[in-house]
């Protein structure tokens, strides 16, 4: 991983390029990874500091373990509930990365946000057309019909809880390790990935699949990628352009300058 020292902050000849892919793609989407909810005070997973560093980390059949004894693990859940692992993204606010893709959507300059965080934050900074691949920490999911609820709309009394409209077993919507994506949102996000010609891929690295594969997809079938990152990544010799810096603090300043660009554009 590059050294701190070589991170240099993105120039406004290359965002003011990243402007003009943006105003010239026909359908935009983005990616979003742990990076910004760091930039929330969210703690990422693993490495110094990390929630699973200091936590432990999740079994890897997670998912299996629930379905073996949901009573049990929706118990370990509760118990939980309120204890310091949870803190941060209880606390966390959207920052203006959050605000700015929100704001690209209501220009009508981007289509659809994948993003890997469980944190809520798109959500509460009012992005609409959202695909949470990993789940939100808000929510509880049906395994049968898929429906998602509010924590406060379902009956926790009996343990497990199942759904108020089919009666299957609810689990939190956070995908477990082992535990399928949600066919729904996979759907979803397949679909607008293949309908786009520009992605903007914002505070991850990209590697982790099925995520990473659809802003891939896109750059095979032709289309553009903008990088948004502290650090050189992966992906990065693949993007078209790569923006270094927080998404803070670089994504504020693409919407302003892509709506710099439009309004020159249509005058």
């Amino acid at each position: 991983m590059p050294r701190e020292k070589e991170i240099t902050v993105a120039s406004d000849q290359e965002v003011e390029q990243a402007a003009k892919l943006l105003v010239e793609a026909e359908y935009t989407i983005a990616l979003t990874g742990a990076g910004m909810s760091v930039e929330s005070g969210i703690p990422p997973f693993r490495g110094p500091g990390g929630l699973w560093t200091k936590y432990g980390e999740p079994p890897m059949n997670g998912f299996q373990i629930f379905l073996a004894d949901p009573k049990k693990a929706w118990e370990e859940r509760l118990a939980r509930q309120d204890d310091e692992l949870f803190a941060p993204l209880r606390t966390a606010k959207p920052n203006p990365g959050h605000f700015a893709l929100s704001e690209l959507e209501a220009m009508g300059l981007l289509r659809f946000v994948i993003t890997q965080n469980v944190d809520d934050l798109h959500r509460q900074a009012g992005q609409v057309a959202l695909g949470e691949i990993h789940g939100n920490f808000k929510l509880i999911r049906c395994l049968e019909c898929g429906e998602r609820f509010k924590w406060d709309e379902v009956d926790l009394e009996e343990l497990p809880p199942h759904c108020p409209r089919c009666q299957g077993l609810l689990k939190s919507d956070t995908v477990s390790f082992g535990e399928p994506i949600p066919p729904d949102v996979l759907d979803q996000c397949a679909t607008h990935a293949s309908r786009a010609d520009l992605v903007i891929v914002a505070g991850t690295s990209a590697t982790v699949y099925p995520a990473a594969g659809f802003a891939l997809e896109v750059k095979e079938h032709g289309g553009k990628l903008i990088e948004v990152n502290l650090y050189e990544s992966e992906i990065t010799q693949l993007c078209d352009v790569s923006l270094r810096g927080g998404a803070a603090v670089v994504l504020p300043r693409l919407v302003k300058a892509a709506a710099k660009r439009r309004r020159t554009t249509l005058s």
